[in-house]
């Protein structure tokens, strides 16, 4: 679905060469890399020359583009060491391997790719991916696949509590929410409506160096 936005660039990427790496049905023009087709013909056995390991864990491994608080979104430096801490994240916050994580939040931010993703790979937790929240499923979605665990950001709460009230909806496994934003008027309705969840309020920003977790409420 994204080719398209980079297709009218990719003889300048080219003369760069910059590896447009393309999953997903073709046919696409020469120069790029089908993913899949590389995946397919990939030996299952991770051979010693496969694995790559920075000369310093502060070197960078990505760049995450900010959401622009202050203007323009900002292209974040997230170093090698940030991303393996964030491994830790989910346990940080009570969950386990046994639990089932919905998320919902966009893979190109902080929250959804490595605090998120990650972070269900770091607990070897199963991680329910939504393509794009839905208020009115998500209760259904909880049941359907067993969730355990929501990641959100504060107004996908409000989007729930603004939600017309409907027969089941406290009748689900969902027993911890984790994220940032949530008010406090928000925080109390959502409890007051959908049962006894603990909420963990997070604050931190992509290009920081300090985490708080509100673990008392």
């Amino acid at each position: 679905d994204l080719f398209a936005a980079v297709e009218p660039i990719l003889p300048g990427l080219q003369e760069d060469d910059i590896v447009v790496w393309v999953l997903g049905s073709g046919p696409y023009p020469p120069g790029v890399v089908a993913l899949q087709e590389l995946l397919d013909a990939a030996s299952e056995e991770l051979e010693p020359e496969d694995v790559w390991q920075p000369e310093d864990m502060n070197d960078t491994c990505l760049y995450i583009f900010t959401s622009g608080t202050t203007g323009l979104p900002k292209a974040a430096r997230v170093s090698h060491l940030k991303s393996i801490m964030c491994l830790s994240f989910y346990e940080l916050v009570g969950a386990s391997s046994r639990d089932v994580v919905y998320l919902a939040l966009p893979l190109y931010h902080m929250a959804g790719s490595l605090l998120g993703i990650v972070g269900c790979i770091g607990i070897g937790a199963t991680c329910v991916l939504k393509e794009k929240f839905s208020a009115s499923q998500f209760w259904d979605d909880c049941r359907a696949e067993g969730v355990t665990v929501f990641q959100y950001i504060g107004e996908l709460c409000r989007y729930l509590v603004n939600q017309p009230q409907r027969p089941g909806e406290r009748e689900h496994g969902l027993r911890l929410a984790v994220g940032s934003g949530l008010r406090p008027d928000v925080w109390r309705s959502f409890l007051q409506r959908f049962g006894a969840i603990r909420i963990v309020e997070t604050y931190g920003m992509t290009e920081g160096n300090v985490t708080l977790f509100n673990y008392t409420g």
